[in-house]
């Protein structure tokens, strides 16, 4: 028989570490899993490190290391593959270093690896995860580390694979709400600036050549604009861009972002949206950090640095601080005048009933299909909406020029 060195996690989600004779490496894992223990690392004594790729990025010295651009939908792939080989009976470091193997991008792989390298030397998975903020977020690691106070870390990351595809959904219907208008209006700006820098400006030599003629009001001003916009094209130009520059600055300070949310929140047509938008994140991370068991003063801490609006962090925050307090949380999210009265009822109900999580994913689902409703209503809206200020625009340009030509003819005629 063989003497394997293991690290493992009994049901308190204690480590534990030892040798152990078996067989074969298998048989090693087998007799583990019968003690009801989470095999976190099997290896033979003299056996070497087995995989030891981690030092791979490491060995280049005097290069940096690649820069992690790990998507959200790579993640998501990882971690349901991870899941699913840890339910296999497969101990953590090799599932790791399987999927360390798979991975394409060059930036994750290195980070990948130096987690391998930090569970090898006994680390905790969500320690040596925490220590790449960029590529797993706080409620990623803080999940993970749940799962192995519970010893049921199959099962989080489950959960928080779900939790992130449900979250790049949502994403994925804002970015389908904001892309029309946003390509429409820059379709709509450009097509006007075209013509009224390169096209208008031609006709006015036509109407030059008419003596007598005398220009409608509505043409006298078309032509106007378009000889100052074709004269301080650059001065408008460099302007937009400082305005731009200044708008991004202010909105890098605290009070710019807090107005700028609090306007997102206010704006007659996306604001309803942007607040669903809110609120459903609000609630889905809630409940999956309370499923996952971690403890409610910390799973606030992370809704709130997730919440992706200053006005609903504030809210947040305050309520935070009131159940440290001994409060409930229902009562302070209802005095913030953020939550509509239904979200803060039945969060008032689930504390009561002790069914917090559950009514939390209701609302989560609620607010998804409300933001699905939202989004294609605008489109609906926006469509026509677009279609008749482009032809508004359009349509004033080609009046704007056409009236004097009818004016001239009419003159003729009468002259004739």
């Amino acid at each position: 028989m063989a003497k394997f060195k293991y690290q493992a996690r009994n049901a308190e989600g204690k480590k534990l570490a030892g040798t152990m004779a078996a067989q074969n490496e298998q048989a090693a894992i087998g007799e583990l899993r019968k003690q009801n223990l989470v095999v976190l690392s099997v290896q033979e004594e003299g056996g070497g490190a087995g995989g030891g790729g981690g030092g791979f990025f490491k060995s280049l010295t005097g290069k940096r290391a690649p820069r992690p651009r790990v998507r959200s939908e790579d993640l998501v792939i990882f971690t349901r593959q991870l899941a699913t080989m840890i339910s296999a009976g497969i101990p953590l470091l090799e599932s790791l270093e399987i999927l360390t193997e798979q991975v394409d991008d060059k930036g994750f792989q290195y980070v990948l690896h130096d987690v391998v390298d930090n569970v090898r030397s006994g680390m905790d998975l969500s320690a040596s995860l925490g220590q790449h903020p960029k590529v797993f977020a706080k409620i990623y690691v803080n999940m993970i580390r749940a799962g192995e106070a519970s010893g049921q870390l199959d099962e989080i990351l489950v959960r928080l694979a779900e939790y992130q595809e449900a979250t790049a959904a949502l994403r994925r219907e804002i970015v389908s709400a904001m892309t029309y208008p946003v390509v429409s209006l820059c379709l709509v700006f450009g097509i006007t600036g075209f013509l009224l820098i390169y096209i208008v400006p031609k006709f006015k030599e036509i109407f030059d050549s008419f003596t007598g003629l005398e220009l409608p009001i509505i043409t006298k001003m078309l032509l106007t604009l378009s000889y100052f916009l074709k004269d301080n094209f650059l001065i408008l130009g460099g302007a937009l861009v400082g305005v731009g520059v200044l708008f991004f600055l202010y909105k890098r300070t605290d009070r710019g972002e807090w107005q700028l949310d609090w306007v997102k929140l206010q704006m007659p047509i996306f604001g309803p949206l942007f607040r669903k938008v809110a609120i459903s994140r609000f609630a889905r991370t809630f409940a999956t950090l309370i499923q996952s068991g971690v403890p409610i003063l910390g799973a606030l801490e992370i809704v709130a640095a997730t919440a992706g609006n200053r006005i609903i962090e504030d809210a947040v925050n305050a309520a935070r601080e009131n159940v440290r307090q001994g409060e409930t949380l229902g009562e302070p999210l209802a005095k913030s005048k953020v939550f509509p009265p239904m979200v803060t009822r039945m969060i008032t109900i689930g504390e009561r009933s002790g069914a917090l999580e559950k009514l939390l994913q209701k609302i989560a689902e609620f607010y998804d299909q409300q933001v699905k409703a939202t989004v294609e209503g605008l489109t609906a809206l926006i469509e026509p909406l677009m279609i008749g200020v482009m032809g508004f625009i359009v349509g004033g340009i080609v009046l704007a020029i056409f009236l004097p030509i009818f004016k001239l003819q009419a003159k003729l005629q009468s002259g004739g």
